[in-house]
């Protein structure tokens, strides 16, 4: 794709070079791409809104999602209001007992671990030696509030460095508290 761009940006600076009556003796040979030709100048402001796409249709797919999940479950929640209200990287689902259900592609991208692995395991293996215990303490009793809370902590990635997260955890009910979901980022 790559060569076939910069030959057919050669080839646009070399056509338009020529005359109208050299253009016309080759026009014959000249293929005209399939695709619609883009000035230059344009492909910054054009792979910006295509990244910009990309990550719109990702964050659409997850909250399909996060909704079948509440379909399965029967959350009263409003996913909605949830989703536009919170900005994140990560989401993780846990049940009641903070067992890890589900995970997002950000997850990986953010810990390093698949989304195997975080399967059926609680968050704390995403601490260590520098996780605040006045924080997980913290955390610990804000969850049996059972409202939604924000806070920062400490976790280390797969790789063992540490990276600061930010986590807004809201709790998901049907007649009860049922689940979790938390919306991570991390934090400088």
């Amino acid at each position: 794709m790559k060569n076939n761009l910069a030959n057919m940006t050669c080839l646009d600076i070399y056509l338009s070079s020529l005359t109208r009556e050299e253009t016309e003796k080759i026009k014959h040979i000249i293929q005209t791409p399939k695709t619609k030709p883009m000035p230059l100048i344009s492909w910054d402001i054009f792979m910006t809104s295509f990244q910009n796409e990309i990550i719109d249709a990702k964050k659409e797919l997850e909250f399909n999602q996060v909704r079948s999940l509440s379909k399965k479950f029967n959350w009263k929640n409003d996913l909605n209001l949830i989703f536009s209200e919170n900005d994140y990287e990560a989401l993780i689902i846990s049940d009641i007992h903070q067992n890890i259900i589900w995970v997002n592609d950000g997850f990986t991208s953010m810990t390093g671990y698949s989304k195997k692995f975080a399967l059926n395991k609680t968050p704390k293996f995403l601490q260590g030696e520098k996780t605040s215990l006045k924080v997980k303490n913290r955390i610990r009793e804000k969850i049996a509030l059972d409202k939604p809370f924000k806070d920062t902590i400490v976790n280390y990635r797969k790789d063992l460095t540490t990276y600061k997260c930010e986590i807004k955890i809201i709790p998901l009910y049907n007649e009860n508290t049922s689940h979790y979901i938390a919306f991570e980022k991390e934090v400088v």
